[in-house]
């Protein structure tokens, strides 16, 4: 009788150890869930480059377009859609960048930075995303390219600074601090394209797709493109000869393609001409090469400055 009654108060003994164990493993994960960081979804580098300028590292960040990747083409797989679903903010470029989004069923918060920004219409007049207005039953196109101009990056910039102090309450005043820091560097940026593009012996710069028109409308040269928005329209051999006329009646020295598309077109455009060809990054995306390197909006915003700089022939 006596085993028994020691049994039964070993198992009761056990049961409580059981139960205080099972209690402490919840308080340290209740505990662990609430240290954890939130986590923010986006979907272009430039977005991602600020998201990463400000956060410093209080904010997990997912870049959803893989280095290296077309943004116009791109598909997020099921393990990335699962990720995206689960973060606590997604920031999505908009203006028909990101085609994928149109049939995804966010969860958490979502934002389209599209319609914070000034749009550029496919005729490059300006307007902003409430003035997007619709012609003959069909929606204006719009240039999705928006990241380009300055004062757009400074508008995303204190949005995205905001929504972090929401998510982060405690890390307000680092987030407003970074934010004025970034928004300074754009504005230097700004200031030099002025500067060193103020006096150019050229007017335009050659293109396989025009991804540049808020660059040219804000420093005052122009664009010569083989295709329109989409890097993905097919060439055809008149656009060609109109571009290889253009280059040798203007004396042009260099013609720009891009990381994410075929070099062939452009390639035989420079042969036929007799030109450089060179790349000119439209910031949609980094190639992989470039995240390797680490270079932010700002490394890649100047080297493009210097590339239109020469073929410009400014003083």
């Amino acid at each position: 009788m006596r085993d028994f009654r020691n049994v039964i108060f070993l198992l009761i003994v056990a049961v409580f150890l059981l139960q205080m164990f099972v209690l402490k493993q919840d308080a340290k994960l209740a505990e662990e869930k609430n240290q954890a960081k939130p986590t923010v979804a986006l979907s272009t580098f430039s977005l991602y480059d600020i998201a990463k300028n400000i956060s410093n590292d209080t904010i997990d960040l997912v870049m959803i377009l893989p280095f290296g990747v077309d943004a116009h083409s791109f598909e997020p797989t099921p393990k990335l859609m699962a990720k995206i679903m689960q973060s606590d903010i997604v920031i999505y470029s908009g203006a028909g960048l990101e085609p994928w989004t149109s049939s995804f069923e966010f969860k958490n918060r979502v934002i389209d930075m599209s319609k914070h920004v000034k749009l550029l219409n496919s005729e490059h007049g300006s307007c902003n995303h409430e003035e997007h207005q619709h012609h003959g039953g069909h929606e204006e196109e719009m240039d999705p390219h928006y990241w380009l101009d300055i004062q757009n990056m400074i508008d995303a910039t204190n949005l995205i600074a905001g929504e972090f102090s929401k998510l982060s309450k405690e890390n307000e005043e680092l987030y407003r601090k970074n934010a004025e820091i970034y928004i300074s560097e754009l504005q230097a940026i700004d200031e030099e394209y002025k500067q060193r593009l103020a006096s150019c012996k050229k007017e335009t710069i050659i293109v396989n797709h025009n991804a540049f028109s808020y660059l040219s409308q804000n420093y005052g040269f122009e664009v010569e493109a083989l295709s329109g928005l989409s890097p993905d329209a097919q060439s055809n051999a008149q656009n060609m000869l109109k571009l290889i006329e253009h280059v040798k009646e203007h004396d042009l020295k260099v013609v720009f393609f891009e990381s994410f598309v075929s070099d062939k077109a452009m390639k035989s455009i420079a042969n036929e001409a007799n030109v450089a060809v060179d790349v000119l990054q439209p910031l949609g995306n980094i190639t992989a090469d470039e995240a390797k390197k680490d270079l932010s909006y700002k490394d890649i915003m100047l080297e493009n400055l210097e590339k239109i700089s020469n073929a410009l022939e400014c003083k």
